[in-house]
């Protein structure tokens, strides 16, 4: 059985000139790319350009990696980046959970789920719909910390933040995840936690 090579044997070969290989690193990678570009973007379309960009523009940028840090926390700098300006250029708009037409919609949801039954519903479900109804700061760390299973330096690296500072944002943004979750399952969230 032949082992899989690391990503920085692929990054060398890619910059040997094997650039069929950056295709590798690209399968890798790109779920959770879309991923967190997703949680920025919360449109899919949108997200899939993000990450494409993202893709782009490390393969362009592959040469200045150091490896001080892993690839992956390179990578999602790249990624938390380029999503911020796809942002700022398209002015997209964050609505607070608060705002009556989100209501509408987590009602709407809600009540679907309920027609279903609660017990039918898979936790992630209901963890993806609170996860949604986050901030795009707040969703990323979330999404870096316990799907990437990256730790607070590594994060701290790909956000241009201080440990400590994500520290504080994880603990804050898991607060709002639970306020979301609790308005979605009300005493269900109990069993969750």
């Amino acid at each position: 059985m032949e082992q899989k090579p690391t990503d920085l044997e692929l990054i060398q070969k890619v910059l040997n000139g094997e650039t069929d290989q950056y295709a590798l690193l690209v399968k890798r990678h790109q779920r959770f790319v879309f991923t967190l570009a997703l949680r920025f973007s919360k449109n899919r379309e949108d997200a899939e350009e993000i990450a494409q960009d993202c893709f782009v523009k490390a393969y362009k940028a592959l040469g200045t990696f150091k490896q001080t840090a892993k690839f992956s926390t390179w990578l999602y700098t790249i990624t938390y980046t380029t999503a911020m300006t796809f942002l700022r250029k398209n002015r997209l708009d964050t609505t607070s959970i608060h705002d009556e037409g989100t209501v509408l919609q987590l009602e709407n949801q809600t009540s679907g789920f309920n027609a279903n039954g609660y017990e039918r519903q898979d936790s992630h479900t209901f963890l993806n719909i609170a996860i949604a109804q986050l901030l795009p700061d707040d969703a990323v760390i979330i999404t870096l910390f316990y799907k990437g299973e990256q730790s607070l330096e590594e994060i701290g690296a790909a956000l241009h933040m201080e440990p400590n500072t994500i520290k504080v944002k994880l603990h804050r943004a898991r607060q709002r995840l639970k306020e979301k979750l609790q308005y979605l399952l009300k005493d269900e969230v109990k069993e969750l936690l």
